[in-house]
């Protein structure tokens, strides 16, 4: 093992001679004694872990500091070295970014998944203050999925949909390909095993076919770009596993289908002999129409640079070239490692990297606004997928926003002021609507006025970006701050009147803070504001600090309480069947007491856009407004009625869903499983597997909405597998 170590201090010396290696020498002898009886499933000393994490990030030519934060990351969360040893022995800095990597195992918390989101916010704030938070943690992660084969099977599944949803989203908008396409390739081998391996055995198979062929196109542009004196470094770049599986998905096809599974790439010595190799492999091959894209020009928001152009060999099948600097190509490997410069310590360096990291400086304004951890995440991982637009101002400079935002967006990401006093947008001298989906090269000019006072509501329905959204939700937040306050107390009365308590009996100073803490507010006022302007539900501040009182009381007055409830539930059930429903909770305009249907056909509930058909003899039969049968009823017209929804109603209403997923063991107890733990009552149940071994499995569930149907269609396409779920059209 310590010949391991020997190497890393070798590894590091060749990018940094300048690095402390007798404090390197004190963390690694520091981690070695922390972790020792320790052991990895795997079975092996836990200490290899550190040291295989620095490797990691030396391989990121990442400074000193980072590389022993590395060797020190694990020992504060699982043995008894703390914080302040770590701080007096290696510095500030050093300790912040160990404990920016180490969870909040010992706080308790009311579920797994809130603890998961803490930490995950934890990371993420610790990570706008300090990228290598991120760096560090990466390189954890990725030696975790190097390992994951040694731990349980339901922790394979766990930590490879995490890494899937958060880390590798991370390390791409961090620029780190190397790490991110480690991390995706990983998470395809628990996820999809079988799809994985067969991928592997068909790509292995058709290997020496496919390095000849790219072998002869190499060969032929290094004849060209001698004989023009470019000096180029030329290779073949397989596509990783990941990357070939999600365009098998995407375009339905079969590896066989799929023929630019290499990319060629160039790298040159200057931007001028970019354009110039890429006329060059214009002229020797045919370029695909639409399928060039200039990233030196316009850079991703991840700093990636380079040429990319689809061409068709002499054999009729396509490649990719890609064309970069040496500059750019460290920059595509390691990605914002490439801009942490500490040696220099320049403040033109440091500005440089602030730029580059906007986008973390909206993550810590993201978390400011949310109520609690899971919405935080639930925003960042929202925003970490996002495909991207790229718009221009009429002035020509590039705004880059999620794929489909609105002028709204546009306007929220120039700034603030803009957004509020926002009446309309022309986009290529034209106006438009304000829900308007942005395409790439729009150029959007934002038309505002000083007698517009502040967005509107409803813009929240229409932005896709979460800057937008919390600008938005600031500025009612700030306008209507006293009436939010009264708005939000009387909220929490209401709903301490409706769970029989009293406000003196909850609202005492050290719960209060525990609440304050959790949902990060400073004072009363704040938590009031909050609770009226919609960003968090009295509920769930009552239910919190009801929580705490009743830590507070004895077994006796505990179940007393307890019992309390009980009857209180059991009045409002009364309550609730005593009001007068419309039968199958329609009402139909115009008529009263009219005999209503919902239609088999197409099932609808809640949420949906509804029509109803007078029938002969049957009363108003409702379908979707979207139904086949609605649609075939041309010249009926003068049958239809409106229709609408009775939003009061708690009838249950029954949904019929078709499930498609890669056949194999327990699958259908896992789709059962999902059903059950979202408390959705399964009334039928089909399931049969085709000659492609492709399982459908036909579902009729018990819904109150379309929102619970959306919820629960979510939860089934997370089952392993499950590649489409869809609903009944009729």
């Amino acid at each position: 093992m310590d010949n391991r170590y020997k190497k890393l201090v070798n590894k590091i010396n060749k990018y940094n001679p300048g690095c402390d290696t007798t404090l390197l020498d004190k963390a690694y002898g520091m981690a070695k004694k922390a972790h020792e009886g320790q052991f990895r499933e795997s079975g092996e000393p836990y200490i290899i872990h550190p040291v295989e994490v620095a490797h990691i990030l030396a391989d990121l030519e990442l400074d000193c500091t980072a590389i022993i934060a590395g060797l020190l990351h694990d020992t504060v969360e699982d043995t008894n070295c703390t914080y302040e040893e770590i701080r007096e022995l290696f510095g500030e800095d050093t300790a912040m970014l160990v404990d920016g990597v180490t969870k909040l195992d010992k706080i308790p918390y009311t579920t797994k998944e809130e603890q998961q989101a803490e930490n995950l916010r934890k990371m993420f704030l610790a990570m706008a203050k300090d990228i290598r938070v991120i760096l560090i943690k990466l390189a954890d992660r990725q030696h975790n999925m190097n390992t994951l084969k040694f731990m349980p099977h339901d922790k394979q599944i766990e930590k490879a949909r995490e890494t899937l949803e958060i880390y590798a989203p991370l390390a791409h908008r961090l620029g780190i390909s190397k790490v991110k396409w480690g991390l995706e390739d990983s998470c395809l081998r628990y996820l999809h095993p079988k799809e994985y391996y067969d991928l592997v055995e068909k790509i292995a198979k058709k290997r020496k076919e496919r390095e000849a062929y790219i072998s002869s196109i190499i060969a032929e542009i290094n004849e060209k770009t001698t004989e023009l004196g470019i000096e180029t470094q030329i290779d073949g770049r397989p596509k990783h596993f990941y990357s070939i599986f999600r365009k098998m998905q995407a375009q339905n096809k079969t590896l066989d289908q799929i023929y630019d599974l290499f990319a060629v790439r160039v790298i040159v010595n200057s931007v001028k002999d970019c354009y110039a190799v890429l006329g060059l492999v214009h002229e020797l091959y045919k370029p695909m129409p639409g399928r060039f894209k200039d990233y030196i020009a316009m850079p991703k928001p991840n700093m990636y640079q380079s040429l990319h152009t689809t061409l068709i060999g002499h054999d009729g099948h396509p490649f990719e070239v890609q064309i970069r600097t040496w500059d750019m190509h460290k920059v595509a490997e390691v990605g914002i490692a490439a801009h942490w410069k500490y040696k220099e310590g320049s403040a033109s360096g440091r500005s440089e990297l602030d730029n580059k990291l906007a986008w973390l400086r909206q993550m810590l304004e993201w978390q400011k606004e949310a109520s609690d951890a899971n919405e935080f995440v639930e925003t960042v991982k929202v925003d970490l997928f996002a495909d991207e637009v790229f718009v221009f101002t009429p002035k020509g400079d590039v705004v880059n926003l999620p794929i489909s935002s609105t002028p709204i967006d546009f306007a929220y990401a120039i700034h603030s002021a803009v957004g509020n006093k926002m009446m309309g947008a022309r986009v290529n001298g034209e106006i438009v609507k304000l829900n308007y989906s942005l395409k790439n090269g729009d150029i959007v000019e934002i038309l505002t006025s000083s007698n517009v006072h502040g967005p509107s509501r409803d813009w929240l329905k229409i932005v896709k970006s979460s800057q937008a959204r919390n600008k938005i939700n600031q500025w009612f937040k700030k306008e209507n701050r006293e009436e939010n306050i009264l708005r939000g107390r009387e909220s929490i009365d209401r709903e301490l009147k409706k769970q029989g308590l009293q406000y003196n009996q909850l609202f005492k100073n050290e719960w209060i803070e525990i609440v304050f803490k959790k949902y990060n507010f400073n004072s009363l006022e704040d938590m009031f504001s909050a609770v009226g302007y919609g960003g968090i539900g009295a509920s769930k501040i009552v239910t919190r600090l009801r929580e705490e009182y009743r830590k507070t009381l004895k077994p006796e007055e505990l179940r007393e309480e307890l019992e309390k409830e009980q009857l209180l539930r059991q009045d409002k059930d009364k309550d609730r069947k005593k009001k007068k429903i419309p039968e199958n909770g329609v009402i139909v305009k115009g008529i009263a007491n009219c005999l209503v249907r919902l239609s088999r056909c197409c099932n609808p509930v809640p949420g949906d856009d509804i029509i109803g058909y007078i029938t002969r003899g049957r009363g108003v039969s409702v379908h979707r407004s979207d139904c086949i049968n609605v649609a075939n009823s041309a010249g009926e017209e003068e049958r239809l009625i409106e229709v609408k929804w009775y939003t009061a109603s708690n009838v249950a209403y029954k949904a019929d869903i078709t499930v498609m997923a890669n056949d194999r063991t327990q699958l259908l107890m896992e789709v059962t499983n999902t059903i059950g733990e979202a408390k959705i009552p399964l009334k039928a149940m089909n399931a049969r597997t085709t000659r492609d071994q492709i399982a459908l499995i036909s579902l009729t569930l018990e819904i109150t909405d379309t929102e619970q149907l959306d919820k629960i269609i979510k939860k089934l396409r997370k089952v392993d597998g499950v590649f489409e779920v869809t609903r009944s059209k009729g």
